[in-house]
């Protein structure tokens, strides 16, 4: 048996639906999906198997004109994790075309492609007519001479067995990286705080989301197979604190409710989840809150 074996990097702007195809890919919930943009701060991977062969999903946070440290890290560690891949999927949204974050992607792209194959996934095709998709996909390969084109919705899944397929036959020969059963290598806790977060942003929508970040403080196993979990939302000023935890201890309360709720689900066993919130003015400027998201503090340099 041929087994096959590689690194698949997601690109493209900040909500073209990259976690949701990772989710779909994979058929687990690894990376955090919500409806605000820039919400993948890590290179989060998940592991699909097709046939022979294990197709390790990068999960790049969105590419996008950068102003502070926190974006510049976010933007080197999706430029970094499309050169480490062998193969790179370019997600571009079907109603919004070729706005001038996708010029801006494919001009780097061509620094960066060499060598290997580079598929275009044009997404959210149901949003849009026929004609207007043709044209889309004949300019955006008059740019760039993509090895495939793809029509999908990662949402409601259309197309996404064809792309899964072609990734899997294009991939390098080689053992498989990680064993059958390992749907992501991001460490739990890291995925715990991302789902944390996940609820955090849903909840409190326009009032704070990049001001806050959320680390797994303490991770303790039960004896009785349940785990104990302590995390830490740091905000960066003490307004924020009482926007995260709410009149009355609502907020907090119902975040960490709906937190446990799906680390139950993702761990399979009961989960006491137990959340503080600290003021730390200067979060986004810390090292070790970098490296607790994944992230390299010196790629933020300006």
């Amino acid at each position: 048996m041929t087994t096959r074996a590689g690194f698949i990097a997601l690109i493209g702007e900040p909500n073209a639906g990259k976690s949701t195809l990772l989710n779909r890919m994979v058929g687990a919930k690894v990376s955090i999906v919500t409806h605000k943009v820039q919400t993948t701060r890590a290179r989060i991977r998940g592991v699909a198997m097709e046939g022979d062969a294990q197709l390790v999903f990068v999960d790049t946070p969105g590419l996008f004109k950068p102003r502070r440290r926190l974006d510049r890290a976010m933007v080197a560690a999706a430029w970094g994790g499309a050169a480490d891949a062998d193969i790179i999927v370019l997600m571009v949204e079907a109603h919004r075309g070729i706005t001038e974050g996708v010029e801006r992607i494919l001009d780097g792209l061509s620094e960066i492609a060499q060598g290997r194959k580079v598929a275009l996934a044009i997404n959210k095709i149901d949003r849009v007519e026929a004609p207007a998709l043709l044209s889309l996909t004949r300019d955006l390969n008059d740019r760039f001479p993509f090895a495939e084109t793809f029509m999908i919705s990662a949402e409601k899944g259309h197309g996404v067995e064809d792309l899964r397929a072609w990734l899997a036959q294009h991939l390098p020969e080689g053992p498989w990286l990680y064993p059958e059963d390992q749907i992501a290598d991001l460490p739990l806790r890291m995925i715990a705080a991302e789902i944390t977060r996940e609820k955090l942003t849903l909840r409190l929508h326009q009032e704070l989301p990049y001001q806050l970040t959320v680390e797994t403080e303490n991770w303790e196993e039960r004896k009785d197979g349940s785990a104990k979990i302590d995390q830490v939302i740091y905000v960066m000023r003490d307004g924020h604190k009482g926007i995260v935890l709410g009149k009355r201890g609502e907020t907090i309360k119902a975040v960490s409710q709906a937190a446990r709720a799906e680390l139950e689900e993702f761990l399979d066993r009961k989960v006491h989840l137990f959340l503080q919130v600290k003021v730390r003015p200067n979060w986004l400027e810390e090292a070790e809150r970098y490296s607790e998201m994944g992230l390299d503090f010196k790629d933020g340099n300006a």
